[in-house]
């Protein structure tokens, strides 16, 4: 995945809140969806989205909570985005940038295509921070927060998304995943989550329908990405990589990694199959109203 050398980049969309610590641990989380792993918790303030991880299996294999042990990878060192991050240049040569990038991507397309469309800010933090849904630690993973409108985001896992789940990472790998949180704030935006069992259990669950339905929502930007005239160029490698990470934080590879064993019944985001095919659907058609995972034949 390439930017575009001299194209602008807006790092009003993207808080660095990173080396500021936080609230305290995690303390009633209420209302997130996320991208994989163990599901969605609802709550009080609606869906939060946990980008891949499962919370439960994600601090089992890691052995607890706290901050990640991993870096930011290299050239991410906490600074002042404002002043590094102004090209597409800086997006291909530093890994903040590049999430910067991604967001201005996702939320330039998506503002085109969403009547009413409100910016959200990516946060970006490590060890802990305080939230609207509550205060959370690294172990959460990625997430959206519907009660203030922002995405969540630890750097750090994106190191954990390759040394813990096992897939391969990549530049758009990343940008799948921060796509899949801003697909919950669309979903936020125009309602879909409201009334659909999100707290509910299983393959063919409320909370299920909502993940893919934001898996699919991260294949459509994908389609359009280049239109954003962010992004320079995606590949095939770049879609397959996407597509690996995907499969890599589907609830039954995540299970069977974390106890041996896939119990579908506990099923909140997908699995491997169901994730790939429904970004996959997402990228095909480009268009939003083809994620359809509401629909009673579709899953």
């Amino acid at each position: 995945m390439k930017f575009r050398k001299g194209a602008r980049l807006d790092t009003g969309q993207v808080d660095d809140r990173r080396g500021a610590g936080g609230g305290g641990g995690l303390g009633g989380l209420g209302g997130r969806s996320g991208m994989g792993g163990k599901g969605a918790a609802v709550g009080g303030g609606g869906i939060v989205v946990l980008l891949v991880l499962a919370l439960l299996a994600f601090t089992t294999m890691r052995g607890g909570g706290g901050e990640s042990p991993l870096g930011l990878g290299s050239g991410s060192d906490p600074t002042d985005l404002g002043t590094t991050c102004r090209t597409g240049a800086d997006a291909n040569q530093r890994d903040d940038c590049r999430i910067v990038a991604v967001v201005n991507s996702v939320q330039d397309w998506w503002g085109g295509a969403v009547d009413g469309y409100r910016e959200a800010p990516t946060v970006l933090f490590d060890g802990q921070v305080s939230t609207a849904c509550g205060n959370a630690t690294s172990a959460v993973g990625p997430f959206y927060c519907p009660a203030d409108a922002k995405v969540y985001v630890d750097l750090g896992f994106f190191d954990e998304l390759q040394s813990t789940f096992g897939a391969r990472g990549g530049p758009f790998a990343e940008a799948y995943v921060i796509a899949h949180e801003y697909g919950h704030h669309v979903q936020n935006l125009v309602g879909t989550n409201a009334g659909t069992g999100g707290d509910a259990t299983g393959p063919r669950s409320g909370s299920v329908r909502l993940e893919l339905q934001a898996d699919c929502f991260a294949g459509v930007w994908a389609a359009h990405a280049v239109d954003t005239e962010l992004i320079e160029q995606l590949t095939d490698d770049d879609i397959a990589d996407g597509l690996d990470a995907a499969a890599a934080v589907g609830d039954d590879r995540v299970q069977q990694q974390a106890q041996g064993r896939v119990d579908p019944e506990s099923w909140t985001h997908g699995s491997a199959r169901q994730r790939q095919r429904w970004f996959s659907i997402g990228y095909r058609s480009g268009n939003p109203n083809r994620c359809g995972t509401f629909a009673p034949d579709a899953l």
